[in-house]
């Protein structure tokens, strides 16, 4: 097999839910060059800036996030020896529990599964180009990035 084969990015921008269990055998299927696999799923929570929430919705425009996820990605390949990469982020109306994104990220080595997994989440958290809509009973807020998460990213 191609080392291309071994070197796959997978980006998914979509309102259907995702496998947790595919999308990791995806990422270890045909793939005896990697030893390591680390996985992030972010949920919606009850909770945030604004106080109780009781779901969120997500816009993007969808040429500019495919592009600015594909170069978050390419940072982080050019970072760390890291094998397969996928990337999957739901938009639309999401309920509380509902999982909202999904990271996966191969390596020959654990370390750099992970540093690379951490890197992307942050990036895609101040860099994505996604607007969120918290929905509570006070109303609905837009919410900006967090500082904290902006600060991780520039730590990089």
């Amino acid at each position: 097999m191609s080392l291309s084969y071994y070197k796959q990015t997978v980006i998914r921008v979509q309102t259907d839910d995702f496998n947790l269990a595919a999308e990791y055998k995806k990422l270890r299927d045909n793939n005896p060059k990697d030893g390591a696999i680390v996985t992030f799923v972010g949920l919606v929570r009850d909770f945030n800036q604004s106080g109780e929430v009781s779901g969120l919705f997500l816009e993007h425009y969808p040429a500019m996030t495919e592009k600015s996820l594909a170069e978050i990605v390419d940072q982080a390949r050019s970072r760390w020896s890291i094998g397969r990469v996928t990337v999957i982020h739901r938009v639309g109306q999401l309920n509380v529990s509902e999982q909202i994104v999904f990271v996966g990220v191969s390596s020959q080595h654990r370390q750099e599964a992970f540093h690379a997994n951490e890197f992307i989440m942050d990036f895609l958290k101040t860099q994505a180009p996604f607007w969120k809509k918290e929905n509570s009973k006070k109303g609905d807020t837009w919410v900006q990035a967090k500082v904290t998460d902006q600060y991780k990213a520039k730590n990089w």
